[in-house]
Parts: C-alpha cells; sequence; structure tokens
C-alpha cells in the first residue's frame, strides 16, 4: 500500500504573505492568513481580572469565526502546522493565540519566522522550527493588559470631566506632553536681540568674496546692539583688511547606517512626506511581496519593525561587490562598515535593507506602485551607501582681520562624491544659506573693503514638531518601540488632541486641556522617565529577566491610589475646553470665528451662535496671491472632503466676491514673466510649477501641464472645437463630468450614510461659496488597501 502523502498548514497574517510563501514551498504545504489577531480582551469591558493577579480573559474576535473554523478544520486535516507570524513580540503573541484557539497539539505545532521573505530565507526556516518564545509573549500580555488598564480606567474619567469619546493612553499621553511642552516653550520664549556684520572685500584681482564677523583677540563675540555694531564700524572704517589664516583640509563625512524603523519613517516623512502610518503600510507591502516580472512573487526588504543596525555578513558582501562593480574599487572602503546599535536597543532583526541589491529600484520600476518605487528607492540607495566610501570635501577656512577685529569666511567643495553618488541624508529644516566661492587667498594678502553690511537678528522660538522629529524625540527619550511611533501619532491626531498645520504639529485647547489634567493627578502617566523605565521593564521580560506580573503589580499599585484621589478630587467638576480662536472674521457679523468638531471633522463657526449660525470650512492660508483679486489664496475642504484652493473672497457675503478657485495647489514661486504666483498639480513627489495667466509669455496650457487626464473622443474633441470658448469653474466642470461616479466610488469605499447635514457645508453654501465636485480619481484614491500594522495600539472603552 502506497504511502499516504503528508501534508502540511502554514499560518501567516496577511493573504499578501500567504500568496508569496505559498509559491516557494511545495504542493504539500498549504499557507492560510489568520488576518492578525483571532483572539483578544473584550472590548465591552476591561477583561483583566486585577483582583486575580491581572489574569486576562481573551475571547475570539467577534466577526472572524469564519477564519476561525477553516483553520481549525485545516489544522485537524494537516500533519503538521507551523506558525509563521511576524517575527516581533506581537507576531509571536499572534502565533501564542493560534495555538490555544486551534487546540494545536505540542508535538504537531512549530514556529518559524522570516527575516526577509525569499525563497532561499523561507526553506532555511521551515527545515529550522523552534518553540513558541514564552518571554515575548509574556512581553507583548504585559504590554497589552499596561495599556488596557490604563485606556479603560483613565478614560472614563475624561469623559466625565472633560467631554464624551475621549481617551488617554500610557505612550499616546506622553506623546501628546512632549507636542505640549513645546507650545509653552515657544509661548514662553523671549526674542534677545543680536546683530550679524559682513565685510564685503576683494583682493588685487577684483575677486569678491563676503566675511563674516567672528570676534576679537581670538574670541568669539555677538554684539547684541546697534551701538555695538556701529563701535565696529568706526574702527573698521580707515583701517587696512588683510588675511591673517588660510586653512585648507580635506575633510571626511562618512555615510548613515542602515534605516531602522524609528529612521526609515523619519527620513520618508522628510524626503517622501508619507506619513509615519503610510511608511509602514507601503514598507509592510514590500516586505510581503510583490509580482516581479521574471521572478514571480519577491518579498523586497526585510523586516520593517526593527531598532537593530546590524547586517547579514551576506548583504555586507553583495552591497560591496554591487558598489564596486557599478561606482569602482574606489568607492570601497577598506573593510566592510559595521555599526553600533544605541544603548537598550532590542536587536532582534537586522537593520531594514533590501533582500536582494542586485533588484535595483529602476528595474523593477514598472512592477511598483508610484509609492513603493519611492520607498523601496529610499531603502535600496541607503542601504548601498551605507557600506561605501567616505565622502571627501575640500574644505578652506580664512580669517581676516582689521583694527584687531576677525572675520571668518569658509567653503567646502566635494573632491569626491563616495556613497554620496547614491545617496545623501535629508534634514528636518534647511541647512541655511549657500556658501560664496572663495578665491584663491595667501597669508598676509592685502584686502579691500567693498562695503560692511550690519543686519539686526532676533533668537527664534523652538521649532513645532514634525512627524518625523516628534518620533526622533520619541525614540531619544525611550518612549514606544519601534511599533508603535507610527499608531501612537495616529491616535494623537484622531482624536485631534494635536493637528498638523502645514508639516508642523500642535496642540489644540482639548489637547491642552487633557494633558494638563494628566501631568497634575497622573503624573507618572505622562512622566519622560518613568515611561522609558516601563520600556526597559518590559525588554527585561523579553529577556527573561523579570516577570510579567510583577510588573503589572508594581504599576497598578500607584496607579490605583491616583485614581483614586483624582475622583476625589474632581467630584463635581466639569472641566471646560476653550474654544480655538482662528484669524477668519465671520461674514455676516464680523466676529472673530472659532474652530469647532462636529461629526464630520474641525469646521469654523461664529462665536455669536445662536444669534449668528455662520459657519465654513476650516481652511488654511497658502503662499502667493489670487490672480483675480490680489487678495490672499486659502486652502478649503469641499462637503465632501476634497481639497481645493480658492481666494479667501470666494463666496463672501460683504460685498468683496472672488470667483476664483482651482484644484492646482499654489507655490511660492512667481512667474519670471508676469510676477503672477505659479501652481503645480497636486500629489505626492516633485511636480513642475506652471503660469496659469493667460497673458503672459510663459502660460502653461490646462493640457501641457501634467498630472491625470481623460483621453478625449473624436466626437468630443470635435464638439470642443465646434463650441465657443468659455470660463468654467473648476467645481462646476468637475461636477458636470463625475456626480454620479463620485457617490458611487463613496460607496464603494466603505462610507456610511449618516442622519443630518454638515453645519460647516450648509452654512457655505448660504454664504453663496461654491463647493468643486471631487475629481474621479479623487474619490478613487479614498479607498485604501487594508493594512496590516501588528502594532501595539493603545487602549480606548
Amino acid at each position: 500500500m502506497a504511502k499516504k502523502a503528508e501534508k502540511y498548514l502554514v499560518i501567516v497574517e496577511s493573504p499578501a504573505k500567504a500568496k508569496t510563501i505559498g509559491k516557494y514551498l511545495g504542493p504539500a504545504y498549504q499557507v492560510k492568513a489568520c488576518m492578525g489577531h483571532l483572539r483578544d480582551l473584550p472590548k465591552s469591558k476591561l477583561g483583566v481580572d486585577v483582583e486575580n493577579d491581572f489574569e486576562p480573559n481573551y475571547r475570539p474576535i467577534k466577526g472572524k469565526e469564519d477564519i476561525i473554523r477553516d483553520l481549525k478544520q485545516a489544522a485537524k486535516e494537516s500533519d503538521a502546522v507551523y506558525l509563521a507570524t511576524d517575527p516581533d513580540r506581537e507576531g509571536e503573541a499572534i502565533s501564542w493565540h493560534l495555538k490555544q484557539l486551534l487546540d494545536l497539539p505540542e508535538d504537531k505545532t512549530f514556529r518559524v519566522t522570516f527575516n526577509e521573505i525569499t525563497r532561499k530565507v523561507v526553506t532555511e526556516s521551515i527545515r529550522q522550527p523552534r518553540d513558541i518564545d514564552q518571554d515575548l509573549v509574556d512581553a507583548q500580555q504585559a504590554r497589552r493588559i499596561l495599556d488596557r488598564i490604563v485606556g479603560y480606567e483613565l478614560s472614563p474619567l475624561l469623559w466625565k470631566k472633560i467631554r464624551r469619546g475621549l481617551s488617554a493612553g500610557r505612550v499616546q499621553s506622553v506623546a501628546m506632553r512632549l507636542v505640549a511642552d513645546r507650545e509653552k516653550e515657544i509661548a514662553d520664549f523671549v526674542p534677545q536681540e543680536y546683530w550679524t556684520l559682513d565685510a564685503l572685500l576683494k583682493n588685487d584681482q577684483g575677486a569678491r568674496f563676503k566675511a563674516h564677523y567672528y570676534g576679537r583677540g581670538g574670541k568669539k563675540y555677538e554684539p547684541s546692539s546697534q551701538q555695538e555694531v556701529d563701535d565696529i564700524r568706526a574702527q573698521l572704517q580707515d583701517t587696512p583688511f588683510a588675511v591673517s589664516n588660510v586653512k585648507r583640509t580635506d575633510k571626511r563625512r562618512s555615510p548613515s547606517p542602515p534605516f531602522t524603523t524609528s529612521t526609515m519613517q523619519q527620513e520618508a516623512s522628510r524626503k517622501l512626506n508619507m506619513s509615519p502610518r503610510r511608511t509602514m503600510s507601503i514598507a509592510q507591502q514590500l516586505y510581503e511581496g510583490v509580482d516581479i516580472e521574471g521572478e514571480g512573487t519577491v518579498g523586497l526588504i526585510t523586516y520593517m519593525r526593527t531598532d537593530s543596525l546590524r547586517l547579514s555578513d551576506e548583504a555586507v558582501a553583495a552591497a560591496r561587490s554591487f558598489a564596486g562593480a557599478r561606482y569602482g574599487q574606489d568607492y570601497l572602503p577598506a573593510a566592510p562598515r559595521q555599526f553600533k546599535a544605541k544603548a537598550g536597543a532590542q536587536d532582534a532583526h537586522e537593520a531594514i535593507r533590501p533582500s536582494n541589491v542586485e533588484l535595483t529600484p529602476e528595474s523593477i520600476k514598472k512592477d511598483l506602485t508610484s509609492e513603493q518605487f519611492r520607498l523601496y528607492k529610499l531603502i535600496w540607495s541607503r542601504f548601498l551607501a551605507s557600506q561605501m566610501a567616505a565622502a571627501v570635501y575640500d574644505s578652506v577656512g580664512i580669517e581676516v582681520t582689521s583694527a584687531g577685529y576677525v572675520f571668518k569666511a569658509s567653503r567646502s567643495e566635494v573632491k569626491f562624491p563616495g556613497f554620496l553618488a547614491v545617496y545623501e541624508e535629508g534634514r528636518d529644516e534647511d541647512g541655511g544659506e549657500l556658501q560664496t566661492r572663495l578665491p584663491n587667498l595667501q597669508e598676509g594678502e592685502p584686502l579691500t573693503k567693498a562695503a560692511t553690511k550690519p543686519e539686526q537678528k532676533f533668537t527664534q522660538p523652538p521649532t513645532r514638531y514634525t512627524e518625523a522629529t516628534l518620533i526622533r524625540a520619541l525614540e531619544e527619550k525611550g518612549i514606544g518601540r519601534p511599533s508603535t511611533y507610527a499608531p501612537t501619532i495616529t491616535t494623537i491626531m484622531n482624536r485631534e488632541y494635536v493637528v498638523k498645520d502645514g508639516k508642523y504639529l500642535h496642540t489644540t485647547p482639548l489637547g491642552e486641556v487633557v494633558t494638563g489634567l494628566m501631568k497634575d493627578k497622573f503624573h507618572d502617566i505622562v512622566d519622560y522617565d518613568f515611561t522609558a523605565d516601563m520600556e526597559s521593564r518590559l525588554d527585561k521580560v523579553e529577556s527573561g529577566e523579570e516577570n510579567w506580573k510583577k510588573v503589572l503589580r508594581d504599576f497598578y499599585q500607584d496607579f490605583s491610589q491616583e485614581m483614586n484621589q483624582a475622583e476625589k478630587d474632581l467630584d463635581g467638576t466639569r472641566i471646560k475646553v476653550p474654544d480655538e480662536v482662528s484669524d477668519e472674521v465671520c461674514d455676516v457679523c464680523g466676529r472673530q470665528m472659532v474652530v469647532k468638531s462636529g461629526r464630520f471633522g474641525r469646521f469654523l463657526a461664529c462665536p455669536g451662535f445662536p444669534e449668528c449660525t455662520f459657519t465654513k470650512p476650516l481652511v488654511i492660508e497658502m503662499p502667493g496671491k489670487c490672480p483675480k483679486c490680489g487678495s490672499r489664496l486659502l486652502k478649503k475642504t469641499s462637503r465632501n472632503g476634497y481639497t481645493y484652493y480658492g481666494c479667501e473672497h470666494n463666496g463672501d457675503k460683504l460685498g468683496r466676491a472672488c470667483d476664483f478657485m482651482t484644484w492646482d495647489v499654489p507655490v511660492k514661486e512667481t512667474c519670471p514673466e508676469c510676477g503672477q504666483t505659479m501652481f503645480k498639480k497636486s500629489g505626492r513627489g516633485f511636480k513642475k510649477p506652471f503660469c496659469i495667466n493667460e497673458a503672459c509669455p510663459a502660460f502653461v496650457p490646462e493640457e501641457k501641464r501634467g498630472g491625470y487626464r481623460k483621453k478625449k473622443t473624436e466626437e468630443a474633441k470635435a464638439e470642443d472645437q465646434a463650441a465657443p470658448a468659455q470660463e468654467t469653474a473648476p467645481a462646476e466642470e468637475a461636477a458636470e463630468k463625475a456626480p454620479a461616479k463620485k457617490r458611487t466610488a463613496k460607496k464603494a469605499a466603505g462610507e456610511k450614510k449618516t442622519a443630518g447635514k454638515k453645519p460647516a457645508a450648509k452654512k457655505t453654501a448660504k454664504a453663496g461659496e461654491a463647493k468643486p465636485a471631487a475629481k474621479k480619481t479623487a474619490a478613487k484614491k479614498t479607498k485604501k488597501a487594508p493594512e496590516e500594522t501588528p502594532g501595539e495600539p493603545e487602549e480606548t472603552p
């Protein structure tokens, strides 16, 4: 009798991952997706028995019954089950829950992990399974229960004392405090006056350059008043200038290390304008696999939740071989580069890198979406550059003296690009003014002063956080872990504790009130050191150095006392959230409008309600001026949630009405021919600005501006040629093209019908403000692919 063929079941989180792995394993392996957690704490109650040593009450997640039933049947029919969820705490916990929920016997259950999803790694991992790491599971359970306790016990207090629907979380509260503390620093900042003094000089050959005032007697000094500057200028009036020192050196600049989760999110925010959450979603797609022509489904990058800078010897050798072949041996350092992870890093996985450096971004561009290509190129370039030679700069610094005062000038030019041939790290802020070329000067050479240029300046307050700099601050303070940065920032923005103005984050009055309450009554929760210490203790649970139940007991003892005291202190108290006053004036009564929140988001409302009921969408001032009347240009949101740009007097009731509106984005640049504000097409990535002034020689017609344009039929082209020329507002044109299509797209995206009308849209309509309908592509963009982000979300009831 023939031996029965063995069958094996492999369980992963997502269908995309299942598809990729399924192609690498033989027909004996069935790969199924569990779609994340199948068992969790119940949503309707705390689900943790604090009286019984924090025993969790796990329950199957509602709505996943069919998945559970299917996996149970498949496991029953298999000779072995491989739990192949992600290689982190969350993935380990999902595997543990699967084993418990599916009643998998010990002798047929195996745990496997893939740092990268390639044929070689998948097949090797399947041949080398291990047991579930209970320490990893316990670390995840401890974090989950901590966040559940904080969320489910603190949030009801916020509901009673401030407003219903609020939430508090262990990590999100600290992130909120960081933003709130920065706002306070800015508000408390007192500018200090200082002056700069530049000397415009030239040598005997007439070569001109600029030198900056440094000080006197070898000591740096910054003038603090005009009187001091005038005194210096008076002494320089009849005193000759001469070169006192010339220093030429070769400066070396080493490449940045490969990406960790944090640095990838920061750089994607700076260079690609991607939010941390979007970055992680695209990275997940690259990790799980993309169909590449000629290669099949390929996992393009290694696991994207990591704080490690470690690289495998095989990956380093591949990078050096590729760089040497493409750029030459001069572009390789003498020995492979190794990077040391910062103190406290878990170092569980490699740094983020391409699975195969030979798959260059350009070679697979046609198989990737725009976002996938841009992020893959960023990861690929950073990794390759990390194993290349340092860049060498020819640096020249000179000192010029006159009347005992010292002026300095410097210039650096790239002598050998090294890793810069591939990649250069972005900056959070502009790097200052560009250096001017210096003439070839010799020590002792006399100079002629052409002029001195004083300038009054004031010290500037600290810059508000961006998403990138907030992630960096959280990481530097040891708050959160790679899987928590993106969901933490998303949570505080969704709750409207923090809003994004341009690229900068600032707290709302609601966020300030909640943070103030937390600092007053729950100091430990928002204390930076306490939160960082808790992360350290969770790491010790993961390494087996500490018991997870003890961590919970130690935390809850103090937390419960703070809760009881806060309930007593706030008994009968209701905290009022002040309105956020805007710069906009009510079109009807002239009052300063305030920002309100409704079921459809934030909007502007007149504070004179109920006497005045005027409302309008929240707007943001844009660079440039209205091409029709010269007024401000505002970024607006239509009643359907789509962004457009228009004159501030669009729909004005006070007799200053201007009908200018557009889908295109105004930019800082003005047209060199006519001086009017230029525009660019909306969307991610660089878009070339263009002039929309039809009377200007540099005018760019609509069909040459780029962006999506549906091809017209020959009949439509003929109608266009026959029809008289006329101006059509973007709103009207879009409404004529596809109002029904837009509604269909919204339904397809899963939007729910809601009772009632939008207050902002209704009142704005009364004010006569036209609202552009959505483009067909805009509706399509609202339908996002489901994300699998197995981070560690903070709990809300």
